[in-house]
């Protein structure tokens, strides 16, 4: 397809190289001889030029400082309440008698807008330095639409991160996110910037923070140092803010789905993994490459692993009940109304009371549930049978056919005192599971023997092992050792 400018040289070639006179160029081109001298006085088209310029008016700069002010305040006012440049032109009109067009307002609104935009250093990033920040996604898990917590450690000279995933932003994932950034590194960076999140900084005075313990114990075992951004700059840490956005939108489009958050962090370990061989814009070699040089620089992994956790304390009530972030978990009965200490990490619950671990529990991170452990609950239940039907605990307790047939015999050989040897029974749930107390069960029904000792009997006889019997086979030289009969006179003597 034939253009201008196609034209333009055509004609200029024709005339100044071929020697075509200009007359047959108007003839065929069908254009005036002016053009024709245009076209042969440029190189190129020169586009439209008046005859002289128009003068443009300016405000005036008294005009010019009130639209400055105006802006200035407008920086504390709310973002939904601010100047537009026609707001701006109404009031120099109505308050200061500007006579001119809203064009120069919105020009001078403009112009004053563009030199105060913030204009950034370009910095460098020596090895061994890391940045870390939370960010918001949403994914799919186990079915259900959840807002996933993206905990982002990134490396700057190398451009390597790691990213995991979890249900909440809290000291334990704050925690996790650590090591598992660390362990994906294979090293500690000297020095991380940070926001001035709660879970680090338990307060700001002038330029000092004020370090949380679980942030103190935290860098007390990986040795590193820190730095904290100004309040409301996080663009001081602004290559772990865009590596966010750039996780988000490759990792995470389409929503995904996943079983559980382990799936989802074992696919955002394999992806960051495969971004350690990607080249970046401007930078030689690989990440992995440049890893290599970070790694260099780094502080080496701790022999001892750390714990994630969160500790609070806390009390049982009068039901046996501790309250955790909301959700309240079952301990023993004999520690009802006692003080209690919970271990809180991503996974799991620990509830402590001393230096004895008396409950583990699941960690769940909804709130307002309620968590029973039904072997809690038995040793009351033998001082409370009539309790056994109606007990919540044991609501989701699927035992096997054979205990209702031991309970009703029981029940029809003892009266009430059935019920209480069958709680019995089910208190051995306290040291073995169900399938292996069903075994037992079992065998005492076909043999008889209901009560809970003899079940308990049972029980331990399957756990002893059997003795094992030495063989001669291969050791012929014991086969000529003789082992004479002990005498067991004395022993006779105290039976006489």
């Amino acid at each position: 397809m034939r253009t201008d400018m196609d034209q333009w040289t055509e004609i200029r070639r024709k005339v100044l190289v071929e020697g075509v006179s200009k007359r047959s160029i108007i003839r065929d081109y069908r254009m005036s001889g002016r053009t024709v001298d245009k076209i042969l006085a440029n190189a190129e088209p020169p586009g439209y030029r008046g005859a002289e310029l128009r003068p443009k008016r300016k405000l005036t700069e008294a005009l010019a400082e009130e639209i400055d002010k105006i802006l200035e305040a407008d920086k504390t006012a709310p973002v939904k309440q601010r100047h537009t440049a026609k707001r701006i032109f109404e009031r120099l009109r109505d308050e200061h008698g500007y006579t001119g067009g809203i064009t120069q307002v919105q020009e001078a609104v403009a112009r004053t807008k563009m030199r105060s935009k913030e204009t950034y250093m370009p910095l460098s990033h020596p090895p061994g330095r890391a940045q870390f920040d939370f960010g918001e996604a949403v994914v799919v898990i186990a079915g259900e639409r959840r807002k996933a917590h993206l905990g982002l450690m990134t490396l700057p000279y190398s451009d390597a991160y790691c990213i995991t995933a979890y249900p909440r932003e809290c000291t334990e994932t704050f925690h996790a996110a650590h090591v598992a950034a660390f362990d994906f590194f294979g090293g500690v960076p000297t020095k991380t910037d940070y926001d001035n999140t709660s879970i680090a900084v338990a307060k700001i005075v002038g330029d000092e923070r004020v370090l949380t313990r679980e942030f103190l114990r935290l860098k007390s075992h990986f040795l590193f140092d820190q730095r904290f951004c100004r309040v409301r700059r996080g663009n001081e840490k602004g290559h772990v803010e865009t590596h966010v956005g750039f996780a988000r939108r490759n990792l995470l489009v389409p929503v995904p789905s996943f079983e559980s958050w382990a799936a989802l962090n074992e696919y955002l370990a394999a992806a960051c993994f495969a971004d350690l061989f990607r080249h970046v814009r401007g930078k030689p070699g690989t990440k992995a490459e440049r890893l290599a040089e970070d790694l260099a620089a780094m502080l080496a992994l701790p022999q001892e692993s750390f714990e994630v956790r969160r500790v609070e304390s806390a009390r049982a009530n009068s039901l046996s009940l501790v309250r955790f972030d909301c959700n309240d978990y079952s301990v023993p009965t004999a520690y009802a109304h006692h003080d209690v200490i919970c271990h809180g990490g991503v996974e799991e619950l620990r509830i402590l009371c001393g230096a004895e671990v008396i409950a583990v529990h699941a960690r769940s991170w909804r709130r307002e549930e309620v968590f029973f452990d039904y072997r809690h609950y038995l040793a009351l239940l033998e001082r409370k049978p009539g309790a056994l039907d109606h007990a919540r605990p044991l609501e989701g307790l699927q035992l096997p056919g054979c205990f209702g047939v031991l309970r009703r015999r029981l029940e029809s050989d003892l009266g009430r005192e059935g019920t209480r040897e069958f709680i019995k029974v089910l208190r051995l749930l306290e040291r073995v599971d169900v399938p292996e107390l069903a075994g037992a069960v079992d065998q005492a029904l076909a043999i008889g023997a209901t009560s809970c000792d003899a079940v308990a009997c049972i029980l331990h006889a399957r756990a002893e092992r059997p003795v094992g019997l030495f063989s001669l086979d291969g050791r012929p030289h014991l086969k000529s050792v003789a082992v004479e009969a002990p005498d067991l006179s004395a022993y006779r003597g105290l039976t006489a």
